[in-house]
C-alpha cells in the first residue's frame, strides 16, 4: 500500500509547487481538479486544498463538497482553501481594501500546536490575496498572525471534527516562505502521519513491477527525442520487458545541428532496440506554405503520426505505445475549469490515431521534470543525456517564426550551433535549465565591411528553471554573449543582427510559438 497526500486544486499558480514540496518530503501526493475528488482509501493519509485566482465572494467561485473528507483525514487550506474553510463554516472573509501580496512576518502565536513545532516568532511568510479571513467560525481557534493580518494560521477546535482542519492564509510552499518547508514537514508527520517512503529508487522498484504485470510478453513500440524525458521513460520500459521494446527515433528535418547521429550514438550501448528513420522530407512537404504557429504544430503532429504508423505496420506484436509524458503535461491538459483557451498543443499527450489500436503505457506520467532526472541518475542513464536541456517536440518549426523552408532550417541550425557550443566552451551551459536560437521573420540593415546588407535577425533565447512552469530569463555574463553575437554574425551568412529576450514566463512563453 503506497501512502499518498491528495491536493485538490482550485485554479493556483503555485499547486504544482505544493506537489513539488510535498515529494521534497519524499511523500507521494496527486493533484486533481476540485471538480474530480477521488473516493478515500486507506492509503490517502490527508488532502490540501490549493491556492486560487478566485474570490470566495464571486458568485461563481469553486466550491467543493467538504462532507466527502471533512473529519475523515486530517486537511489543510492554503490561502483561498483556508479562507474556503472559513465561508463554509460560518466564519467572514471579506474582500481586502488593498491586495495582500508579499512578505509578512508571523509574530503573534496564540496558542501551541503540532504545526507550530520549530517554527520561530517573526518567520517571514508569503501573502498573495485579496480576500481576508476577520472572523473565524466558532469551529475552529486562532493559532498565529501576522503584522499583517490577525488570522493567519488556524485549525479546528478540539472535539468539532473527527479528523484535525488546518488553514494558512499565506503560502508555505514558496521560498520567500523561510519556513515552510518546515509548516509542511509538521503537517505532514506530526499530523498526517505520513512516512517518508517515496523515493526514486523505490519509484523505479514499483514501476518496473506494475510494467511486467501489465504489459507481459506484448511488445512496446516508442518514439524518442533524444531528450531526458523519453529516454529515461525507455530505460525504464527496457529493464521491465528488455526485448519486447523496440523505439524509432525520427528526423524530422526540424532538430539541432548533427542531431539526429549525435542521438543515434548516444544510445548505443544502453541496451535500447533503436531505429533511425530518415523523414525530412515528407516533414518539409507537409509543412511547406504554413506560417501560423498551431497549424504548423499540427502539420508536424500529423505528419510524425504518418510516419510512425508505416513504420509501425512493418512490426508483429506490438501492442502497446510507450510515452515520454509526464506529470506537468498531464496536469495541463486537464483544465481546472472545464474547456478553456488552448495557449498551443501540447506535443506529449492525446497523439496516435486509434487505427494503431495500441493501448498507452507512460512510465513517467506522475514524475516531475527533475524527478525524471533523478530517476535516470538511479537507473544509469548517461549524463550527456540527462543534462541535455529540453527541446520541443516539434523542434526548430516553432523557433522559425512564419514559413519553413530547408534553407531557413539550415541558417537557423547554424546559429543556434554556435549558440549552445558557446555556452559549453564557456562553462555556462549547465548554469541554464533551456537555451534556444529563434529565426524572426524579419530583415534588418547592417554593415559589413564597406557593404550595407539587408539580413535576418536572430533572438536567443536561455531561462532558468525547475520545471517549465515558471522560468526567469538567464543573466548570462555579457562577454559571453558578445561572444555569441560576433560569432553568429561572423560565420554564419544571411544573419547580421543578434537579439536577447529578457522576459519571464508568465507572461511570455518559453518558446516564441
Amino acid at each position: 500500500m503506497k501512502e499518498r497526500i491528495i491536493i485538490l486544486d482550485f485554479g493556483s499558480q503555485y499547486t504544482q509547487l505544493i506537489a513539488r514540496r510535498v515529494r521534497e518530503h519524499h511523500v507521494y501526493c496527486e493533484i486533481f481538479p476540485y471538480t474530480k475528488v477521488p473516493e478515500l482509501s486507506p492509503e490517502v493519509k490527508a488532502i490540501i486544498l490549493s491556492g486560487s485566482p478566485c474570490s470566495v465572494k464571486d458568485q461563481d467561485s469553486p466550491r467543493v463538497d467538504f462532507d466527502k473528507f471533512i473529519g475523515k483525514i486530517p486537511v489543510l487550506g492554503v490561502c483561498y482553501g483556508a479562507q474556503l474553510l472559513a465561508n463554509e463554516y460560518g466564519g467572514v472573509v471579506e474582500r481586502s481594501e488593498t491586495r495582500e501580496y508579499g512578505k509578512a512576518m508571523l509574530d503573534q502565536f496564540q496558542l501551541p500546536d503540532p504545526i507550530l513545532n520549530n517554527i520561530p516568532i517573526g518567520s517571514q511568510v508569503w501573502m498573495s490575496h485579496g480576500d481576508t479571513i476577520t472572523r473565524l467560525p466558532e469551529s475552529f481557534e486562532l493559532l498565529a498572525g501576522t503584522n499583517h493580518i490577525n488570522t493567519a494560521i488556524f485549525r479546528n477546535r478540539n472535539g468539532a471534527f473527527s479528523a484535525p482542519v488546518y488553514g494558512l492564509q499565506f503560502h508555505p510552499e514558496v521560498t520567500h516562505s523561510t519556513h515552510g518547508a518546515q509548516l509542511l514537514d509538521n503537517f505532514l508527520f506530526e499530523i498526517a502521519g505520513c512516512s517518508p517512503t517515496w523515493s526514486p529508487s523505490s519509484f523505479v522498484q514499483d514501476v518496473v513491477s506494475r510494467l511486467k504485470a501489465k504489459i507481459g510478453s506484448d511488445g512496446v513500440l516508442m518514439g524518442l527525442s533524444g531528450g531526458v524525458d523519453s529516454t529515461v521513460a525507455a530505460t525504464i520500459l527496457q529493464q521491465a520487458i528488455g526485448s519486447q521494446l523496440i523505439c524509432f527515433f525520427i528526423d524530422n528535418g526540424l532538430l539541432r545541428k548533427n542531431e539526429y547521429d549525435e542521438v543515434l550514438d548516444s544510445y548505443q550501448g544502453m541496451g535500447l532496440n533503436v531505429v533511425g528513420i530518415n523523414a525530412r522530407q515528407r516533414f518539409y512537404d507537409a509543412l511547406a506554405g504554413l506560417s501560423e504557429p498551431e497549424a504548423k504544430r499540427k502539420a508536424i503532429g500529423k505528419t510524425f503520426i504518418d510516419v510512425f504508423q508505416d513504420e509501425a505496420g512493418r512490426l508483429d506484436n506490438i501492442k502497446w505505445l510507450g510515452q515520454g509524458t509526464i506529470y506537468p503535461d498531464v496536469i495541463e491538459s486537464v483544465s481546472v475549469h472545464g474547456p478553456s483557451v488552448t495557449i498551443k498543443s501540447h506535443h506529449n499527450v492525446g497523439g496516435l490515431p486509434d487505427s494503431l489500436n495500441l493501448k498507452v503505457v507512460e512510465p513517467l506520467n506522475m514524475l516531475f521534470k527533475d524527478e525524471v532526472r533523478v530517476v535516470g541518475k538511479e537507473i544509469n542513464v548517461p549524463d550527456k543525456i540527462l543534462s541535455r536541456h529540453p527541446f520541443p517536440g516539434p523542434g526548430l518549426g516553432i523557433r522559425i517564426l512564419g514559413d519553413i523552408t530547408p534553407a531557413k532550417v539550415a541558417l537557423l541550425q547554424e546559429a543556434d550551433y554556435i549558440f549552445i557550443k558557446t555556452l559549453k566552451d564557456e562553462g555556462y551551459y549547465d548554469k541554464i535549465w533551456q537555451a534556444a536560437t529563434i529565426l524572426l521573420p524579419i530583415q534588418s540593415v547592417g554593415v559589413m565591411g564597406d557593404e550595407r546588407t539587408y539580413e535576418q535577425v536572430v533572438a536567443l533565447r536561455a531561462v532558468n528553471s525547475r520545471d517549465g512552469m515558471t522560468a526567469d530569463w538567464s543573466d548570462i555574463p555579457h562577454h559571453i554573449l558578445s561572444r555569441i553575437s560576433s560569432q553568429i554574425i561572423n560565420q554564419v551568412k544571411g544573419i547580421n543582427r543578434v537579439v536577447y529576450d529578457i522576459s519571464t514566463k508568465p507572461p511570455a512563453t518559453i518558446e516564441w510559438e
